[in-house]
């Protein structure tokens, strides 16, 4: 394993570099998609993860929870997704709708069409070692931050 010293500046660039081209796609729109990226975004996490609150979507989607509500209420508003009581929480819970459901997996097979494309592309092979370099990557920067996120030991006591 390297030091953090021993990662140069430019290599830091080219990775940013590539992992701002990777983050574009999820703002790709598809011809023939029956979806908003945030409406897909949203469904799959419902449907991929389950009926989930509002706070928790705006937690795994990473975006202020104002902006979550506005969302879910305009997939509320087109039939996509619902908000039920639960015996358990407090919360009103998000699911989607069979309508919801089905447009997701429409969309998602368009994606996955796309997906499978490329990694055809590169071979069974090397996409195996990309989706597990990505996964050791993604495991690396979660460690890295839960580092970081650590408050600081006051070594003068």
């Amino acid at each position: 394993m390297a030091a953090p010293d021993d990662i140069d500046d430019a290599l830091l660039r080219a990775l940013g570099d590539e992992l701002i081209r990777l983050g574009r796609r999820r703002l790709t729109t598809y011809r023939d998609a029956q979806l908003e990226n945030s409406a897909f975004k949203i469904l799959w996490l419902l449907v991929e993860s389950g009926p989930s609150t509002l706070k928790e979507i705006a937690e795994q989607l990473q975006l202020e929870q104002s902006t979550i509500n506005r969302q879910v209420h305009a997939a509320i508003d087109r039939g996509l997704v619902e908000r039920f009581p639960s015996e358990e929480r407090t919360a009103l819970l998000v699911r989607a709708t069979p309508e919801g459901e089905e447009a997701y997996r429409h969309d998602a097979g368009l994606r996955a069409a796309v997906m499978r494309a490329a990694l055809a592309e590169l071979g069974a092979d090397v996409a195996g070692r990309v989706v597990a370099d990505l996964r050791a990557l993604n495991d690396a920067f979660d460690r890295a931050q839960a580092n970081a996120d650590r408050p600081a030991v006051d070594s003068t006591r």
